[in-house]
């Protein structure tokens, strides 16, 4: 037997029908996404497929659209392991703002490599910021020098990576079937690192809101790609 591995990015939230750069601001789904969310599981209910265990990060639209998952699906009651290690990447001082009315100050190009390059960093957010994450108790047990003020895709992945490698990918060595919910940008940085996809593709991958994704892994456990439900 082997695992079967689903990755799904969170429903639509308020701040994605905004079009706004979103990252660590918790922000709530909007019916597109509670919809979204309870027919990814319907999908998954229809494959016949249940989980072990499942994985989140600590902003409400994962957690709130894996509930919705696992109550379809009739699971509520598996381990449900939350970690900002799974965060969506963090925007910096761009978060709040709007992709498309920052193009005027900063220019297209330069937008751009924000959202989808592997190791631009957008501006880095002031740590007197009431936004700042340092001052919410879910990082608590975070130094405040440790909570991010702006990543590139690349320190996204760096600080993914770890968690991958210490917590999940020892379950699917014991061929647990896990679900992962979180965001577009800590699945590209995950997918990006199991496909070994290069900086110039990466640009080029996106990860649609509530679309159920299955990763395929070898007997030897080394990822051999992924599908869409």
């Amino acid at each position: 037997m082997t695992s079967k591995i689903v990755f799904l990015r969170h429903g639509e939230s308020q701040w994605n029908e905004l079009n706004k750069f979103t990252g660590w601001n918790d922000i709530f789904l909007t019916k597109k996404g509670v919809k979204e969310a309870k027919k990814a599981g319907k999908i998954l209910k229809k494959n016949n497929i249940n989980f072990d265990i499942a994985y989140t990060s600590v902003l409400t639209r994962a957690i709130h659209t894996l509930w919705k998952i696992l109550k379809k699906i009739k699971q509520p009651w598996i381990q449900v392991k939350k970690t900002w290690r799974l965060n969506e990447r963090h925007y910096g001082a761009l978060q709040g703002l709007n992709k498309e009315e920052i193009i005027p100050f900063y220019g297209k190009k330069k937008v751009s490599d924000w959202r989808r390059s592997f190791c631009s960093i957008p501006p880095k957010m002031n740590t007197v910021n009431d936004k700042f994450s340092g001052y919410d108790s879910r990082y608590s047990s975070m130094k405040k020098n440790n909570v991010p003020l702006g990543e590139s895709l690349e320190l996204t992945l760096n600080r993914v990576l770890p968690y991958w490698n210490n917590v999940i990918l020892p379950q699917i060595k014991k061929n647990k079937n896990i679900i992962i919910v979180a965001h577009g940008n800590s699945l590209r940085a995950l997918i990006k690192f199991l496909d070994k996809i290069n900086e110039k593709d990466i640009p080029d991958l996106d990860i649609p809101t509530g679309k159920p994704i299955i990763y395929k892994f070898d007997k030897k456990f080394n990822p051999i790609g992924y599908y869409f439900l």
